[in-house]
């Protein structure tokens, strides 16, 4: 028995499936779960010593790379001061300036630990702040596991949608809408139908939970349109994108192809906090008045803000503020994808690929889909096999065709060469 199936067998008698996130056992595509002994640069090392190239990043936050030097002096130094003290602290208000300078769209910000906390509090926040409670989200965006959010559509259009979840109440799911992605006349629809009891509309701009999505810029527009119109507030999730997909986040790439754009409440996580715990979310000061202990919507958090989490997630955004940095990242991203899909066009496999930033995604398929129907289509035992012929040839890829994967600074011309390389051997 290997090590890695060692540990697997054991975490599964003291830990439910054996992991702390479903992703991790492997499910989607068989086989062990690496057990991480440590990470560096663009690597990863197993609980066998085994290196691999890392193309998941933590899910998005290591944008630098594994054991950044400048990240590590900053968690060690704020480390030595203190862990957590439940009490205000000069680097909240540093970060929460960072961001604040880097998106338009915010002018105050609420730190909280998660991406799900953070997703929870904005559409709270919506609710409290228009006095309404439906809002609407998209199958196959991921905004975390609260009961509301884990909602699929009904059969009908533009229906109220059911829980995806055990424990999740129906009277919950009642106020949740789950629309199609990019499905413009779905969203007339629905809110030609409830415009008026809408509280907001949540989004990821690129969807990474259905893999590498994008949100058509006339489906963008017209979105912003009716959120305007209606009086709902446009909750942009950018939780994955914050960041990682340009220094303005996915706003940023929209309001350059909508002069103006921008939404009204925005949601990160990942790279704000450098891979150390820690999300946010942010608005107008008008619309973030509405918190306690200004406004009459309730959100706290023992380890909001945490001192060590910070110093982490304010390193990693001053890094990423370097002259060129978004230039080199992007251009190792755009040779990665570019490559896997001239070695799938190679072997006669389907194959289509998109990339922003340090963020891509690629499918078995000819095109590009633009909504989770299509991407459902996608060859489940094709992309397995894939998945395990990469591992075998050391390089991590996420464990399930539908995720989103990430580059970061760190990786190197010989890494992109090598990653090729496995897939010309994984895709014969």
């Amino acid at each position: 028995m290997s090590q890695n199936q060692a540990l697997f067998e054991r975490a599964q008698r003291s830990i439910p499936g054996g992991v702390n996130s479903p992703v991790r056992a492997f499910r989607a595509v068989g086989g062990t779960p690496r057990f991480i002994k440590r990470g560096e640069g663009a690597y990863i090392i197993d609980a066998e010593g085994k290196r691999y190239i890392d193309y998941i990043g933590s899910w998005g936050p290591m944008i630098l790379g594994h054991g950044h030097p400048a990240v590590l002096e900053a968690v060690q130094k704020a480390a030595l001061d203190g862990f957590s003290f439940g009490a205000p602290t000069e680097r909240e208000i540093e970060l929460a300036e960072e961001i604040i300078k880097l998106v338009p769209s915010i002018e105050q910000v609420r730190l909280v630990s998660s991406g799900t906390e953070a997703t929870m509090s904005a559409i709270r926040l919506a609710r409290g702040a228009t006095g309404r409670s439906k809002f609407i989200k998209f199958e196959g965006c991921y905004h975390g596991h609260t009961d509301a959010l884990l909602v699929k559509a009904g059969s009908g259009l533009a229906t109220f949608g059911h829980p995806t979840s055990a424990g999740v109440p129906a009277e919950v799911a009642q106020h949740t809408l789950v629309l199609e992605y990019n499905n413009v006349a779905q969203l007339e629809e629905a809110f030609a139908l409830h415009g008026k009891e809408l509280a907001c509309v949540i989004i990821e701009p690129i969807a990474g939970n259905m893999n590498f999505v994008r949100a058509a810029v006339p489906f963008v527009k017209r979105l912003r349109e009716l959120c305007s119109e209606h009086g709902a507030l446009l909750v942009f999730d950018e939780v994955m994108t914050g960041f990682r997909v340009g220094l303005a986040s996915a706003q940023g790439h929209y309001a350059k192809l909508l002069p103006g754009f921008k939404p009204d409440v925005s949601v990160f996580g990942k790279v704000i906090g450098g891979g150390m715990p820690l999300a946010a979310f942010g608005a107008s000061r008008e619309i973030m008045k509405q918190l306690a202990p200004l406004g009459p919507v309730y959100q706290a958090g023992t380890l909001s803000g945490n001192p060590v989490a910070t110093a982490c997630g304010l390193a990693t955004l001053r890094e990423i503020q370097k002259p060129g940095f978004y230039e080199a990242l992007g251009a190792r991203t755009r040779q990665l994808v570019d490559g896997l899909a001239a070695v799938a066009m190679d072997n006669g496999v389907p194959f289509s690929v998109d990339c922003e930033g340090g963020m891509f995604g690629f499918f078995l398929m000819p095109e590009l889909p633009q909504n989770y129907q299509t991407v459902m289509k996608t060859d489940g035992a094709r992309f397995n096999a894939f998945f395990h012929g990469m591992l075998d040839g050391g390089v991590y890829l996420a464990p399930a065709l539908y995720e989103a994967g990430f580059v970061s600074a760190a990786h190197s011309e010989a890494d992109i060469q090598a990653t090729l390389q496995a897939a010309r051997t994984a895709l014969r």
